[in-house]
């Protein structure tokens, strides 16, 4: 009986350990992924982004709620990028930024619907939307760049592209992307060098980046911004080699005819024989063959891209530099 009994033992051990074998091979054989968090709880869960966490639970609007729903791509900036916007600001914690303003520059780190790093590698660069608006309602645009890394409005690079949640996808960011204007669209595309140095020019009597920065009165603005290459047609046409041939009169003046204060004047409010008063000399409006701007020297130019919009203005982009009238 005893050797029945320790064969029966024996036995009984064998088959559980046989048991357990199978259940260990059957687990490596089949994978049973985890499913995915929603935006709001990975950032919870994340502690290099508890300043998020924090900033969606301060902000109006009930934002947390926003990003456990729906379908989006959000940049999320890291802790270190909230301690630098806090510092440069003049906030000690993020209680103390406005719950309105949080709001909407946390909205400008929303995007509806998924955009994955390999998307915008596909464009190199362009304009995309945010979930932030102006003061009119209309959504803000984001410019972004693939040349050196991703970054957008110039500010901001990706440093952990791609992390899927439920509801989307998440690009970690090194700095926060507070909401643009016409200058900041100016400066962070390079299809704009000319006009920049044309705008920063040391001789002129007018501070025109300090002005297109305001988001008070004279603001919103309405820019048509002439690429490099109507820089570089405008200076055949004239005659001169580059931008300091250009005496400073005739530069502010010509400058100042590419921009309207106090209307943030869409593509949709454009109409044929519409007349734009700008800081310099009038416009006019010509749809014929397509949206167009014709200046008081009868010279023309296309409306190449429309309505980039600022928090404090809306950019249309022009193949050639109006003149003030010669």
């Amino acid at each position: 009986m005893n050797i029945s009994l320790k064969f029966y033992k024996l036995s009984l051990a064998l088959l559980m350990s046989l048991f357990f074998l199978s259940c260990d091979v059957d687990d490596n054989n089949e994978s049973y992924p985890l499913p995915l968090s929603t935006i709001a709880e990975f950032a919870a869960n994340n502690i290099d982004l508890s300043n998020l966490t924090a900033a969606l639970s301060a902000a109006d609007g009930n934002l947390l709620s926003l990003l456990n729903s729906g379908n989006y791509t959000v940049l999320a900036p890291n802790n270190f990028a909230f301690e630098i916007f806090l510092g440069k600001n003049g906030f000690t914690s993020i209680d103390e930024v406005p719950t309105d303003i949080l709001r909407k520059i946390l909205l400008n780190h929303v995007i509806s619907g998924t955009v994955k790093s390999s998307d915008l590698a596909a464009a190199v660069s362009g304009y995309t939307s945010t979930n932030a608006t102006n003061t009119d309602g209309n959504f803000l645009s984001m410019y972004f760049s693939t040349n050196n890394g991703v970054v957008f409005n110039g500010v901001s690079t990706v440093l952990n592209p791609d992390i899927a949640a439920s509801n989307g996808v998440m690009h970690v960011v090194d700095a926060l992307i507070e909401l643009p204007t016409v200058v900041t669209f100016a400066t962070a595309n390079p299809g704009f060098e000319t006009l920049v140095a044309a705008l920063t020019r040391d001789d002129l009597s007018e501070d025109f980046v300090s002005i297109l920065s305001t988001t008070t009165e004279p603001a919103p603005f309405t820019v048509f911004a002439p690429t490099n290459e109507a820089f570089s047609s405008l200076f055949s046409e004239l005659g001169v080699e580059s931008l300091n041939d250009i005496d400073t009169a005739t530069l502010e003046s010509t400058l100042g005819t590419h921009v309207v204060a106090e209307a943030n004047v869409r593509s949709e409010d454009l109409f044929n024989g519409m007349l734009i008063t700008t800081i310099g000399d009038d416009l006019t409006i010509s749809v014929g063959t397509g949206p167009q701007l014709v200046d008081l020297n009868s010279r023309t130019a296309n409306i190449i891209a429309a309505d980039i919009q600022a928090y404090n203005g809306v950019i249309h982009v022009i193949d050639n530099v109006m003149l003030p009238k010669l």
